[in-house]
């Protein structure tokens, strides 16, 4: 479908190139929305720690730990979820996230997974209780990190004549696309506002695993409907009757009905 695009997208995925053309990093959109994603989140989280009079100085090792648990996990979920062809011959490559490469499955696993350690050390609190306290800021993260890919000109959705397609002049083939991170950057945000609305308005941080579960399911569920749109990421989704995301993403959305249905007794309880 060779037709050019409604909406032609020219944006230099740099901040001023020409500034920094002389330092061996160049800052990019995708990173001060990645930052910005992180100061967010970290001010949700004060809201939230203040409301319940709970330890102020918890935040800040909370925020650290959701900062590195995202990162090595959304980089280890790249390298093994959809390239470990290459990195498994390339090892040297693995740490070298500024080159690219990051995968949100692999995200929610290592911030599980550091919010575990977390809790261990630090909150002495069930696990469950402070996923359903950082899934507001995790989706908000997540809508601002696929704005960051629309900037990036990356994970583009596929041909598309319809009146809002993007030619995206990067990819330099002037095909009209669907805007897929938008797509999915608008359905974060509505899961934010969701979840926002379920603790603040309805309480249901006291329905333990509630918030948690609903994150899973409206995040991957969206997830799922719209990689029918995109482009694969890998050659060897072409073969697969659905791709990789999909295939990550459907017993997440199970993991979460299950959460879903087990916190519907109520409870208040903080023990471990």
């Amino acid at each position: 479908m060779m037709t050019f695009a409604t909406i032609i997208w020219d944006m230099n995925p740099e901040i001023f190139p020409s500034l920094f053309e002389n330092l061996p990093l160049h800052p990019r959109w995708y990173g001060i929305l990645f930052a910005i994603a992180f100061m967010a989140g970290f001010k949700i989280e004060e809201k939230i720690f203040a409301r319940e009079k709970l330890n102020a100085e918890w935040v800040d090792s909370l925020f650290m730990t959701v900062l590195i648990g995202t990162v090595l996990g959304a980089r280890f979920g790249h390298v093994f979820f959809y390239g470990w062809d290459y990195y498994s011959q390339h090892p040297s490559e693995i740490l070298k996230i500024w080159e690219g490469g990051l995968a949100s499955h692999g995200a929610v696993i290592g911030v599980i997974f550091s919010l575990f350690v977390w809790s261990k050390r630090v909150s002495k609190k069930p696990l469950l209780w402070i996923l359903d306290r950082t899934v507001l800021a995790m989706a908000l993260g997540g809508s601002l990190v696929r704005l960051g890919n629309f900037f990036n000109s990356e994970i583009v959705g596929q041909p598309t004549d319809l009146p809002w397609g993007v030619d995206f002049v990067l990819l330099g083939d002037h095909v009209a696309r669907h805007p897929a991170q938008l797509y999915e950057s608008i359905a974060y945000m509505i899961t934010f506002l969701i979840l926002y609305q379920g603790y603040w308005k309805y309480d249901k941080g006291k329905n333990q695993g509630f918030l948690f579960g609903a994150f899973m399911v409206l995040v991957f569920g969206f997830r799922f409907i719209v990689e029918f749109f995109k482009e694969n990421q890998e050659a060897f989704e072409a073969d697969m009757a659905l791709n990789m995301g999909q295939w990550l993403s459907i017993p997440v959305v199970i993991i979460g009905l299950y959460f879903i249905w087990r916190s519907q007794k109520p409870t208040t309880s903080t023990s471990t």
